[in-house]
This record gives structure tokens, sequence and C-alpha cells, in this order.
């Protein structure tokens, strides 16, 4: 601190535009008094007890902003569309497609825009994007049969970004493999119950299946207002986040690019394994009825929740462990050892089901859940640690989305492959070959991958 004050570095974020009209001789704005934000942030640096209600509110405000999210993504693909057809290909598979070439691109778009966006814009562009979400699913209602498939485009294009968003509220923070752990469950459970809830909106509700996505949608635009408003009152990471785990910064287009050169073969290896790691994970979760139904689960109540229930609840133990890792060269290390130890989980469930030794449902909860365990780090926890381990000041958001945008065009390529190339085989047929190509292949290169960021990471110690 100097004679004219505290400097730019030593003040809360959010209290920088003040001071910086100070500096510039124009009167400043009073700060708004914010009741919340101020306990929150003496709760993070507070005493044991204080940072565990912190870390509660902050898995509260993200799970909830989350798994609302799912509500406008995921109903539709409870429905079973059958008997219809979009351009030769199955009409579910084109919806499917549809949705997922519009998040793919919201993908690409999300690493230069989630990189550079400002913490004030944050939450209104996160409500932004839910209504827009919602426009499309109406859309999907009232259009005629053969511009349905282009309102989940727009719908997909809404959403792509939201993942994004929300990660920026909870990286670079000593507690953020719990923090992301829980964020990441939202979506795990949430695929689920979304679509049963979709299933009971249209059967007990009698909601066509048509506007079974919008209805279902309705009911949780509320719920996430409301949780964006409490995400929106976390509190920057304090000093001791960013000694521990290195600041964060928007990235501009050199600094992507300086990120990008210098880990490309490392990052090489993570993104072909993420491309097929991705698509298996969205056609388990496209597909998931379709699959039950093959393998006899016909009127089974909820049993799409509880299979992603068991995951989410492994899920969220074996990320949460990863946070006693102090060391950030070994906490990568961490994140290694879970996501091939899920790789192999996947390939050994489909062995034990092949082999007659488990039933189709802990079959299905099994692949879900070595497959998650692979999945969600990279949306979370692992660019986290990278970023600490190697002293790179950034953001994870931008390697996260260059990430998604490369698995999002993994699951288009695979959606026609099955559909074109591969359509007289069963979902569960194609689902048990790519469970032990997954394997195969996903194993060596994340290996390899580990090899050279464990090298990386020594010489930044």
């Amino acid at each position: 601190m100097g004679l004219d004050g505290p400097s730019r570095k030593e003040l809360p974020l959010e209290e920088k535009r003040t001071f910086l009209n100070s500096n510039t001789g124009t009167p400043a704005t009073p700060p708004t008094v914010n009741w919340l934000k101020q306990t929150l942030r003496t709760l993070q640096s507070g005493p044991v007890i204080a940072q565990f209600i912190f870390i509660m509110f902050a898995i509260l405000a993200s799970y909830s902003t989350y798994f609302c999210m799912y509500a406008f993504r995921k109903p539709y693909s409870a429905g079973l569309f059958t008997d219809l057809k979009f351009w030769g290909i199955e009409f579910k598979t084109a919806l499917v497609i549809s949705q997922t070439v519009g998040y793919m691109l919201a993908k690409y778009a999300g690493i230069k825009f989630c990189s550079e966006i400002t913490p004030q814009r944050r939450a209104p562009t996160l409500i932004f994007l839910i209504l827009s979400a919602q426009v499309s699913l109406i859309l999907l209602a009232i259009l005629p049969q053969n511009l349905k498939v282009y309102a989940l485009f727009l719908n997909g294009l809404s959403l792509g970004m939201i993942w994004g968003l929300v990660v920026w509220y909870l990286e670079g923070r000593q507690t953020s493999e719990i923090l992301l752990a829980g964020l990441s469950c939202s979506f795990i459970m949430a695929s689920g119950v979304v679509k049963d809830l979709g299933l009971l909106v249209q059967n007990q509700l009698g909601v066509s299946e048509w506007w079974m996505p919008a209805a279902t949608g309705a009911f949780f635009l509320v719920p996430f207002f409301g949780s964006v408003w409490l995400l929106n009152q976390l509190p920057q990471p304090t000093k001791r986040d960013e000694k521990a785990r290195v600041e964060r910064e928007p990235m501009g287009h050199k600094v992507r690019l300086k990120f990008l050169k210098t880990f490309l073969p490392g990052l090489a290896f993570l993104f072909i394994v993420y491309f097929f790691v991705t698509a298996f994970r969205d056609f388990r979760d496209n597909f998931m009825r379709d699959l039950f139904l093959e393998l006899g689960y016909e009127g089974k109540p909820a049993v799409m929740s509880q299979t992603d229930t068991i995951v989410a609840f492994g899920v969220i133990i074996s990320l949460g462990l990863l946070n006693l890792i102090k060391n950030n060269r070994w906490g990568l290390l961490g994140v290694y050892a879970v996501m091939i130890g899920g790789l192999t989980l996947t390939g050994v469930s489909t062995l034990l089901f092949n082999s007659k030794q488990i039933d189709g449902f802990w079959w299905i909860t099994l692949t879900g859940l070595g497959t998650y365990l692979t999945y969600v780090p990279y949306g979370s926890v692992f660019f986290d640690r990278l970023m600490a381990s190697t002293r790179f000041v950034g953001t994870a958001v931008f390697a996260i989305y260059v990430a998604d945008a490369l698995g999002y065009t993994g699951v288009v390529g695979v959606l026609l492959y099955k559909d074109l190339g591969q359509a007289e085989m069963s979902k569960v047929g194609f689902y048990q070959n790519f469970s032990y190509l997954l394997t195969a292949m996903g194993v060596v290169l994340l290996l390899a991958s580990c090899f050279y960021f464990d090298r990386k990471a020594r010489k930044a110690e």
C-alpha cells in the first residue's frame, strides 16, 4: 500500500471499477452494500467451519443452476418419436444430432466468448441464454414437423456456453475440486431426473410428446433465476487461492495461442480421448431409455434416475477426495488415476455383462460411472489442476471449451456413423462394442498424456 491508497491488485475484483474511477479524477460511485456477498467473503477466509458453510453455499448455487439448465436440454430425449423419419434417419436421432450440432457450435464460440467474458456480464448472459432455450422448446411444439429439428438446433446453440459461465465462478480456489465435483453431479443426476419428470408430465398431465419439453422447462424458469442470483453473490478467489492455484484471468487471443503451443502434444492425446468419451457418454445419455427397453426394463419406474444417482455419488466421492492432495503435481496425477480407472471400469463392466456376471441395470450403471469418472474431470478439476501445476496464468474455461467443442464434434460423427453405417445393429450391441474400443484406446492415450504433463509439472516446480 502506498501514499495513494491500495493498489489495484490488493482490491477485490468487484471493487476495481470504483478504484479506477477515482484514479481518473471522476467521482467514484459508492459501492452497493451487499450483505450476502460480504458475508460470503468473510466465510471463505474464515475458520474451517466458516469455509465449510461457504463450500456448501457455492455447491448449492452452482449445482442448482446447472441442474435447472438440464430441464431445458434433456426432457425431449425421454420421448421415442417412433415411426417418424427426417432425411432418411430416425426422427429422434435427427433431433439429437440437431441439438448436438447447435451445442457443438456454441462450444466453438465459447472458446473465445467464455474465455474473455467479464464477471459483470456472466449473470445477465446466463438469463438470456436460458430464455432463448425455452423459446426454442416452444418452437419445437408449434413448428411443422419438417422444421422441428431446427428448433432443437437453436436450443443447443443457446445452452452450449452455460457450463463455462458457471465454472468461472468456481475455478482457481483451493477448494475447487470439491466445488467442481458438486457441480458435476448436477448434470449426472439431472439427466435422468428431468427425463423421468418429462415422462411424468406427458403421462400424468396429458401433455403431448411435442409440448412435454417446453412444459418441463417452464417449471424450472424461476428456480433457475434464483440460482443464478445466488451464484452471482460468490466473491472472487482470495490471495491464498491465487497463491495456491495461480491467478485466474480472462485469456485474449495471444494468450490462448500460447497455451496451445506450450502444451500441444499432451493436449492432443487428451482431446482424442475426449472426442470418443463424449460421444460414448452422450450416446448413453440420449438413448438410455432405448437401452433399458432393449434390456427388458420396460415399465420400471424411475430406473434412469436410480442409475444416475448411483453414478453421481461415485463421482463426487472420487473427485472430492482429490481435494485432500494439496501438491498440484500430485493432484494432477491423482486426476489421471481417476480417469484411467474410469475407462478400465467401463471395459471390465461390459466384459462382466457379456459373461452374465451382472445384469443390465448394473451394466448401464457401471459403464456410466466409468465414463463419467473420465468425462467429468475434463470439464472441471483436470484443467484447474493443470493450470495450477504448470503455473500458467489464464482460465481453465478456455481448455474446457476447446475439449468440449471437439468432444461434441465426436458426438455428431458417432451418431451419423451408427444411424447410417450400423443401422441394423441394436443400440445395446453398438454400446457394447463402443465400450471396448474406448477402453483400449483411451487408457493408452491417457498414459501418454500423463507422462507428458508430469514432465511439464516437474519443470514448473
